[in-house]
Parts: C-alpha cells; structure tokens; sequence
C-alpha cells in the first residue's frame, strides 16, 4: 500500500510539471503570435503535446527513483553481515541417526513381542492350574452321582479328594489375589523391629510335618533364643520364608537337609535358605520368579503349589526395597538369599 502511495504522488507530480510546462508553451505561442484562434485551432495539436510530455515525465521520474533505489539497497548490503555458507551434509552422521532410531524401535517391537508371549504364557498356566482342581472336582462328584456315594468306602475316599482338591483352588486364589495386591502396590509394609532367629523356628516348625513326609530335614544354624533382630514387616518376611522352604521341599530328594542360615554385618543380615534338591539350570535362573513358571513343572504340580510362591517372594522383597538371588548347581542344590537391615 505504501508503495502505491509512493507511486500516486509520482504520478501528481509528473502532471503538475506537465500542466506547468503545457501552459508556458500555449502562453509563449500566444505572445509570439498574438492570436488567440490559432491556439484554439491547434488544440489537439497542444493536447498531443502535453500527453507526450506527461508521459516522457513519468518515465524520467520512476528512472530516477528506480537508482536511487538501487543505490539504497548497495548501501545497505554492504553493511549486512555475511552468511556463511551452508555446510555440507553429513551423510554418515545421518546414516548413524537413523540406524540408532530404527535399533530402539527394533528393541520396543523385540519388547512387546515378548511381554505378548508373556501374557499368552500366563492365560495357559493360569488356565491349566485351574483346570486341573475343577476336574478333579467334576470326576470325583460325577463317580458319586452315579452310586458310588452308596460305597461309604468310595464316598470317604472321593469327598477327602474333593476337599483336597478345593483347597488347592483357595491356595491358588489366595496366591493370586496376593501377587495382584503386591504388583499394584496396594500391600502396606508395616515395618517393625523383630527376631529373624525366632521367625525362622516359627517356620520351621510350621513346616516340619511336611518336611517329614518327604524325609527332609530342617535346621537353623543360630540356637532359637539366639537375638538377631531385623526392621522389616513380620508377617510378610514370615511368608517369604515359608514359600522359599516350601519351594526347596517341593524340590528337594527325601533323605537331605534344608537349612535356613544367617550370616550378620554392620548394617544388614543375609538370610539365607539352601537345599541339596535338584539344582536349577542356568538359562532357567532368570525366569524362576515369574509367575507360573515352573523348572520341573511335573514335580511342582504333583506337590500341589501354586506356581506363585516365588514371584510373591520377588514383590514382597521389592516392597521392602529389597531383592531375591539366588546361586544354583544343576543336581547339587540352591541357595536362595536376601538382605534385610539390622536393627
């Protein structure tokens, strides 16, 4: 708009010169001819005249502002800075970028295909631990449906198999119900001073028939009145103690020994929980706490466990900022440890 502006009043300006010289012309011709018909004859002639040099005006004009323009515009760049000019494109940086890119991509795919694997894994297991109860249940009442309830022998034998086998569906609910607190964080750790030692017998005893039964020993390596006291939530320590001896009973050959050993430092106590049992291969090492998961999958469910024990263990550690190791020789045994802090 300013530019237009700029050019309107050019255009005036031409006009206004060209009226001027137009009227000095007619006014010298009439001084020079003395008569004013012949200027008025020759009207076109003057018209044409001005016309021409309106336009030779306008172009005289727009000439002298185009340079002076130019000249500006000169002056102007001189002052400028000057740009550099643009590097060259570095193709192998690039190249490096999008190899670097398409790898995490390639690791996020890798990642997910896994944790689908994953699920698809848990939905099986999940569905297999709970089948197996559910038909027992639906044979056992079947067979007495169909008269063997008038056996009283039968009956006792089948009702005591039910009973059994509806407890392994509550142990299995619990469990679940346990790890899904535990995984969602909903589990409060009361922390409180307390006697590893003395905990340690409590299992010990509690687990003490079971143990017999499959001629297993269980021993503690500190006398029971022994005072080793930890900061730690109790009940939730008791159950990792429980799930690791009951894991090492599971797997464990009659006739050897389980030990729950203590070893103290300034700060913490290492708990400790070894077999002679079957041992634990390597590339299975990583997997054991995962839920379901099974090393010998046929031993462990003849047993009756859940499958779940030892991810309760990894989530009620992690929830006391701690974590589960072990160290394992396939047929020699297992030592399963954690740390707690010493009061």
């Amino acid at each position: 708009m300013a530019s237009n502006f700029k050019i309107y009043n050019l255009f005036l300006y031409a006009l206004f010169t060209a009226l001027a010289i137009g009227c000095g012309f007619v006014g010298f011709t009439f001084l020079w001819f003395g008569n004013i018909n012949f200027i008025i004859a020759n009207i076109p002639y003057f018209s044409t005249i001005l016309l021409l040099i309106l336009i030779g005006l306008n172009i005289f004009f727009f000439l002298i502002v185009k340079n002076q323009r130019r000249k500006d515009f000169t002056e102007i760049s001189k002052n400028l800075p000057i740009i550099p000019r643009t590097e060259e494109v570095d193709f192998e940086g690039l190249s490096q970028q999008i190899s670097n890119i398409t790898e995490v991509q390639s690791k996020e795919i890798d990642y997910l295909k896994e944790r689908e694997n994953y699920r698809r894994e848990f939905l099986g297991n999940i569905s297999h631990e709970l089948k197996t109860p559910l038909f027992s249940v639906q044979g056992y009442l079947l067979t007495l449906i169909e008269g063997g309830i008038d056996d009283e022998n039968i009956r006792d034998k089948y009702l005591n198999r039910i009973n059994k086998s509806v407890d392994r569906l509550i142990y299995l609910v619990k469990d679940l119900d346990m790890i899904s607190e535990l995984e969602k964080g909903r589990i409060n750790i009361q922390n409180s001073p307390f006697n590893i030692v003395a905990l340690a017998q409590e299992v010990i005893d509690l687990l003490e028939i079971k143990a017999e039964k499959n001629d297993i020993q269980l021993t503690l390596n500190h006398p029971t009145n022994y005072q080793l006291k930890v900061m730690g939530d109790i009940e939730k320590i008791q159950q990792v103690l429980i799930n690791l001896v009951v894991n090492a009973i599971n797997y464990s050959d009659p006739n050897t020994e389980i030990k729950i050993e203590f070893q103290e430092t300034e700060e913490r106590i290492k708990i400790m929980v070894k077999d002679q049992g079957v041992g634990i291969k390597q590339e299975d090492i990583d997997r054991i706490f995962e839920r379901f998961y099974r090393v010998d999958k046929s031993r462990n469910r003849n047993q009756g466990g859940s499958g779940l024990g030892l991810a309760i263990v990894k989530h009620i550690l992690e929830a006391h900022n701690q974590r589960i190791a072990v160290q394992s020789k396939l047929g020699k045994g297992s030592n399963f440890f954690f740390h707690l802090r010493k009061v």
